[in-house]
């Protein structure tokens, strides 16, 4: 019976978070009480458990992790901000005379908020609550009209700095290091979060062009669905001063990431701070203080489901399920491709009843180091985890990014309406996935070239 615990303990898991259990206690008590089982019965080592102090210590001393609260509050402060209504008013006047105009304007917006903010809830609640009157006013298709909102939003999935990339990053870097040491390499390779970030960057730019030539399209072959709007245009100074405050925040961000001049850490702090001062002028002191709870709310929340995480991961090694899960990918048919498929289609079906964070906590220390002890590279594992991730955020019925549309459309708007608009986009992401597949240097090669 005790070879079958980790099973019975993922199991048990899985239908206590269907039934609504909170995951930070439902993988710690799930996890205390498999062990206090074991401890009876004498099939576990309680020993496992004298090492939960060290993890809970390294979670909150780890440099990376500190980086989360930071990017959150950037995010929440232009989320407040007036600096996503002023931008998408500029490129509806730049882009509207053009066929789908609205919708590329929507689709530039969107990845420019994604890159800013990182939060695909917020950026789909905000996008849908400022675009999607406007677009339905231009008398576009309601189902295209929320298909490019929805799909938009995700992109602070994929486009960093993502809060998804950032976990994904930790997390697979302990994998990493795991799978170097059961080979018995011991001056261990390191993954970081820049190189995921480097990694994401091609494949998320490939996404939002797709994303922005399916409207285009559409609005050629279809004009009824997306018309041009007449506008009075924009003068370039209105164009300068609403794109530059994004950019100037993204580059100073990103760009020193990515030129190895700060750390995530560091540049989630210059982030933070230029969002401050970006915002100063229309946040209000009660907008403060929301802007304050929502990001400790956040942060909370993500470090309470990564303690019980990291309990979990004790008690699941404890009981040998690294092990198990090694000799089931060993014997699945097409060996470490075989394995890539399988991980796939469950973090794909996962994704429609837990979040990211869940996944990224619970999923992914546990294949994450078996897989690349196959020989799968982590840079391009992180890269097929988050865009999977990504669509399924998008997939019907129970793609998130659809309840956040759904509760702040207006009730003209039909819920199958919003699962009709989205298909298009779901099949863009799955075609993204097969060539990333195919072309794992779409993945890997910047991150190479930046820090070889």
């Amino acid at each position: 019976m005790a070879e079958f615990a980790p099973l019975i303990m993922i199991g048990t898991t899985f239908l206590l978070l269907l039934l609504g259990y909170p995951v930070a206690l439902t993988l710690a008590g799930t996890a205390l009480i498999a062990a206090l089982v074991g401890m009876i019965s004498g099939t576990f080592d309680a020993a496992f458990l004298m090492a939960t102090p060290n993890r809970i210590f390294g979670i909150i001393s780890n440099q990376t992790l500190m980086a989360v609260p930071l990017f959150v509050l950037m995010g929440v402060i232009l989320e407040k901000s007036k600096i996503a209504e002023r931008l998408l008013a500029s490129m509806s006047s730049l882009f509207g005379p053009l066929p789908g105009g609205l919708g590329l304007a929507v689709t530039i917006v969107g990845m420019l908020m994604a890159a800013s903010t990182g939060i695909v809830g917020a950026t789909v609640v905000t996008m849908g609550l400022m675009s999607l009157p406007s677009m339905l006013r231009a008398k576009y298709d309601p189902a295209l009209a929320t298909g490019v909102i929805c799909a938009t939003g995700t992109l602070g999935q994929i486009i960093p700095p993502s809060i998804a990339l950032v976990l994904l990053g930790d997390v697979l870097s302990n994998a990493y290091q795991q799978a170097q040491l059961s080979q018995g390499i011991f001056n261990p390779k390191t993954v970081s979060v820049g190189d995921l970030f480097a990694g994401a960057l091609i494949p998320g730019l490939i996404l939002v062009v797709c994303y922005a030539a399916y409207v285009f399209i559409t609005a050629l072959l279809k004009p009824d669905r997306a018309p041009p709007v007449s506008t009075s245009g924009v003068s370039p100074l209105e164009l300068l001063t609403s794109i530059a405050p994004p950019l100037i925040l993204i580059f100073a961000v990103l760009g020193s990431i990515l030129l190895g001049i700060a750390t995530p850490t560091e540049a989630a702090g210059v982030g933070a701070l230029g969002a401050i001062l970006l915002a100063m002028r229309s946040i209000s002191f009660d907008d403060l203080k929301q802007i304050t709870q929502s990001t400790t709310k956040t942060t909370s929340m993500v470090f309470f489901i990564l303690i019980g995480a990291s309990i979990f991961s004790l008690v699941f090694r404890g009981y040998g399920g690294d092990e198990l899960v090694q000799h089931m990918f060993d014997d699945m048919p097409g060996g470490a491709i075989g394995a890539m498929i399988v991980v796939m289609l469950v973090i794909f079906l996962l994704g429609f009843i837990l979040d990211f964070i869940e996944i990224t906590f619970v999923v992914v220390p546990i294949v994450g180091p078996v897989l690349m002890a196959m020989g799968i590279d982590p840079i391009w594992l992180g890269i097929m985890i988050a865009i999977n991730l990504q669509t399924s955020f998008l997939t019907p019925p129970f793609g998130f990014a659809l309840f956040y549309l759904r509760g702040v459309a207006p009730g003209s708007i039909k819920t199958s309406q919003i699962y009709k608009g989205v298909v298009p986009f779901v099949i863009i992401q799955l075609a993204m996935l097969l060539i990333l597949a195919w072309q794992p240097s779409l993945a890997t090669w910047l991150p190479s070239l930046l820090y070889s």
